[in-house]
This record gives C-alpha cells, sequence and structure tokens, in this order.
C-alpha cells in the first residue's frame, strides 16, 4: 500500500485544497487538483509494472531503456471518476479505458443501501494489469462490484487500486473479499466512516464537487 500524503511533497497541497471548503467552490480547481493527484499516484504505480528493454535511436547513437511492457488497462467509477481518471491517462496515454456506472441506491434512509450497477463497458482484462479508479474509497463495496463486473471481461494479473481518500475500513473489506493479486495507490487514509458511511474528515461528495449537485 503506497499513501502518498506520507511523504513531504506537492501533493499535500493538492490534498489541502480539493478537502478546504472555500477552496471546494471552485470546480474547475478541484477538477485539476484532482487530475493532478491522479498524476502523481499513477507515476508511482507506474514503479510496480512489468518492463522490458527497448533500444533508442538518439542522433547521436543507441541506448538501451526500461520501458513498460504494456499500458495498464484503466477503469474508472462514474460520475466522480473522470478528473482522478484523466490524471492518471495522462500519464498511461495509450492505454485502453473501461467505465462504470456504480452508486449507493439506497432504500429507506442514509445508512441502509445497496450498490448499484447500471453501466459496465471495458475491454477484456484477461492477464492485464488493471487499474480500478474511484476518488473515495469508503465502505469499499463500490470497488468490490466493479471487480466482480470486470471478471465477466476476463481475470486480470493484478488490479490496481488508485483513491484519492480512503477510510480503513474500506481498505479492509477490500483486502477480505478480493482475492486477485491487488494494491493500493492512496492520496490519503483518514481516520474512518461516519454513521452514514462516509469518510471523516474526507471532503464531501467528489461528483458534485466535480460537476455540480445531481437530482
Amino acid at each position: 500500500m503506497f499513501i502518498l500524503s506520507k511523504f513531504n511533497s506537492i501533493a499535500n497541497q493538492f490534498l489541502a485544497e480539493i478537502r478546504a471548503i472555500g477552496i471546494q467552490t471552485d470546480q474547475m480547481r478541484f477538477r485539476r487538483n484532482m487530475e493532478r493527484l491522479g498524476e502523481l499516484l499513477a507515476y508511482e504505480m507506474s514503479k510496480s509494472l512489468d518492463f522490458e528493454e527497448k533500444k533508442v535511436q538518439t542522433p547521436l547513437g543507441t541506448i538501451i531503456l526500461q520501458v513498460p511492457d504494456k499500458s495498464p488497462i484503466l477503469i474508472s467509477i462514474l460520475r466522480a471518476g473522470i478528473p482522478l481518471h484523466q490524471g492518471v491517462l495522462n500519464y498511461f496515454d495509450k492505454a485502453d479505458n473501461g467505465f462504470l456506472g456504480a452508486y449507493r441506491k439506497h432504500k429507506y434512509n442514509e445508512k441502509d443501501f445497496v450498490i448499484a450497477m447500471d453501466y459496465v463497458s471495458a475491454p477484456s482484462v484477461e492477464g492485464r494489469h488493471v487499474v480500478l479508479i474511484d476518488p473515495m474509497l469508503a465502505t469499499g463495496k463500490s470497488l468490490v462490484r466493479a471487480c466482480e463486473a470486470i471478471y465477466q471481461h476476463g481475470f486480470p494479473k493484478h488490479i490496481h487500486f488508485i483513491s484519492a481518500i480512503a477510510a480503513p475500513e474500506g481498505v479492509a473489506y477490500i483486502q477480505e473479499n478480493i482475492k486477485t493479486d491487488h494494491s493500493f495507490w492512496l492520496g490519503a487514509v483518514d481516520e474512518g466512516l461516519d454513521e452514514n458511511y462516509y469518510i471523516i474528515p474526507g471532503l464531501g461528495d467528489a461528483g458534485d464537487l466535480s460537476f455540480g449537485l445531481k437530482l
């Protein structure tokens, strides 16, 4: 598990700004900071991929470099995951992409909900590195449902979970329920969940902050 906020870097400025009430009202800035965090987490994650030698011809000679042998498949949770997804895609610009429509479907109150999966679009993931992108890893249930959905498209070699902010309960739930080799690339891990299963202190609803309030 890699946690970006454990190290002093400019990433902490981006994390501070997506959390700050006075700055959150600027949707464009919020989206851009999510994108920046996606770029930084993608860079760190890239170190764990499979590499191969590549001969590169320069104007003055040749050099052997180690480069990733394949781009991972990027799959994000709509709609909140789009800015973070774009940041990862900026660094893996040749990657295939998939999208999942997962959301909390409340039954009677805020505490009583299931994860509904209404839309799945993904390429074959058989034997590939797959990156599942969700800005807020709260209960972990949506990402487990996402894994169940992509298993219909094959079985990945490794699943990388990328989130800006996570709760310990969500990380534990994924570890207990996902048997595929996996790892976490997180901006920060917060205190935990409140009685309505929202991350504390968190930042609020990442989808609303990126794109405006929904009905």
